[in-house]
């Protein structure tokens, strides 16, 4: 059905959003209450329904029962990277081109890489406010479950290397995990020690700024991205806050349906259009895709500049205070949206802070 030609008794409680309907305003305000909709929300070019994640927007465009006219329109000028809708065929195949990214092919960066040990880290304000980390482990433990960093890499927002070192564990390796890591014992012994490697990280990104007067905004300290984050910071023993932390296995808008994390080699399949992971797997090559995921989180998405864009901003936590019950029902559907703020730090925001 046409959202432009419902009944108004329809519309005054549909969802301006992501289009429910309800049968009384009320239930439409407390929906607007916990549904956090807002601008950052993967959107349809097509309808313009908002949806949580570019999984729901996919299945929106081409799941098993996406909408029809949408999915006719995204058939014939969809990109299937970006999902974004453009204005023609030959609109669509430029665009596609620039769309879709290629890996890094920096062959003899590559092999000076895994000859061991690249460093470069120092602190340097020049040297860029967002690096990628990414690590790779070998098994501790009597049944080798345990995860040891052994092998990590940093590279900056042009996908240079920064720093890339081979790692001592503090604890005897049980299994090197050779088919997926490639490291074998000898490139472990005369590694940099687990706590040399944690401190030289840390300082580089805390970039001569204490870690505990690290804020959101502002200062020296650099954006850190990754996928899976918490982890590789777990087995490298170190801290950092995680407001400047972007981790590509947590970020809403690409995370599944179901609330769960994508693998990383899904994430730069479906939306960077390449395969990683094949093979002994590179840290240097988690690093590129998840830089370059972020960049286009960051940079592809046109979204309305608010002055304070979190639910969570003080002078948002009125919007839909239950002391104001009354006035909300008596807004329109729009105007309700209007005052609707995100419950997650849109990455587009990085623009605007830098």
């Amino acid at each position: 059905m046409d959202y432009r030609n419902e009944s108004s008794d329809t519309l005054r409680n549909k969802c301006a959003a992501c289009y429910r309907q309800f049968n009384k305003k009320e239930h439409l305000v407390e929906h607007m209450r916990t549904s956090y909709h807002s601008v950052h929300e993967p959107m349809c070019g097509v309808c313009k329904k908002h949806c949580r994640s570019f999984e729901s927007l996919r299945e929106h465009l081409i799941g098993p029962l996406p909408k029809a006219e949408c999915e006719r329109i995204f058939k014939e000028r969809g990109c299937d990277i970006c999902l974004s809708i453009l204005g023609n065929r030959t609109s669509l195949r430029a665009h596609r081109e620039s769309c879709l990214s290629r890996p890094n092919n920096n062959g003899l960066l590559y092999r000076m890489a895994n000859l061991g040990i690249q460093d470069e880290l120092r602190i340097d304000n020049s040297r860029g406010r967002v690096v990628a980390l990414a690590c790779k482990m070998v098994g501790g433990g009597s049944d080798g479950s345990l995860d040891l960093c052994a092998r990590v890499c940093l590279i900056d927002e042009h996908e240079r290397i920064l720093f890339h070192s081979y790692i001592k564990p503090n604890i005897p390796v049980t299994n090197y995990r050779y088919e997926m890591t490639g490291i074998r014992p000898e490139y472990l012994r005369d590694a940099m020690p687990l706590k040399n490697v944690s401190r030289k990280i840390q300082e580089f990104l805390c970039n001569g700024e204490p870690i505990w007067q690290i804020r959101s905004k502002g200062g020296r300290s650099r954006i850190l991205v990754g996928h899976g984050l918490d982890h590789d910071l777990k087995c490298l023993e170190m801290d950092y806050p995680s407001i400047k932390m972007r981790d590509t296995a947590k970020y809403p808008p690409l995370m599944k349906t179901s609330k769960l994390s994508n693998s990383l080699k899904y994430l730069t399949k479906a939306y960077l259009g390449y395969d990683i992971q094949s093979g002994v797997q590179d840290p240097y090559e988690d690093c590129v895709a998840t830089m370059k995921l972020y960049m286009r989180m960051k940079l592809s998405q046109f979204h309305k500049k608010e002055n304070y864009p979190l639910a969570t901003d003080p002078q948002n936590k009125n919007n839909f205070a239950s002391w104001r019950q009354n006035e909300l029902e008596r807004m329109t559907p729009d105007q309700l949206l209007d005052i609707s703020r995100s419950d997650y730090y849109c990455w587009c925001l990085d623009s605007q802070d830098y």
